[in-house]
């Protein structure tokens, strides 16, 4: 894997293990990192942290929306476990990515305004 040659970037190899990278993330996250996944398990830990996390399609989990969005996940897991649903999620569309994009970067100005705000209070 290429990883840019930037300081603000690094490839992180963890153990091999079920759920080793999202534990990784989990350990290593904080309040207003923004964390990118379709993961909905790790999307709730890393709420519980302090993240802020955006879906891969642009949708936002929040600590309003992440309740519903694990009991569905669930239901559908229990769904395709009975093979009542086969195949995988819809590919990504250019909506998508649109969506994506401006969720990004309205969680980067929220993120902005908050440590401005705190910034000016100290």
């Amino acid at each position: 894997m290429r990883v840019p040659n930037d300081p603000l970037i690094a490839l992180e190899v963890v153990d091999d293990g079920f759920d080793a990278a999202d534990d990784w993330i989990v350990e290593h996250v904080q309040p207003h990192d923004i964390v990118v996944t379709a993961d909905i398990p790790l999307a709730s830990r890393c709420l519980e942290e302090g993240a802020r996390v955006i879906g891969t399609t642009g949708k936002s989990f929040t600590e309003d929306n992440i309740g519903q969005a694990v009991a569905t996940r669930d239901l559908l897991s229990g769904l395709r476990d009975a093979g009542e649903i086969t195949g995988g999620p819809p590919p990504l569309k250019k909506r998508d990515r649109s969506r994506f994009l401006q969720q990004l970067d309205e969680m980067i100005q929220s993120i902005r305004r908050e440590h401005d705000k705190n910034r000016v209070a100290s």
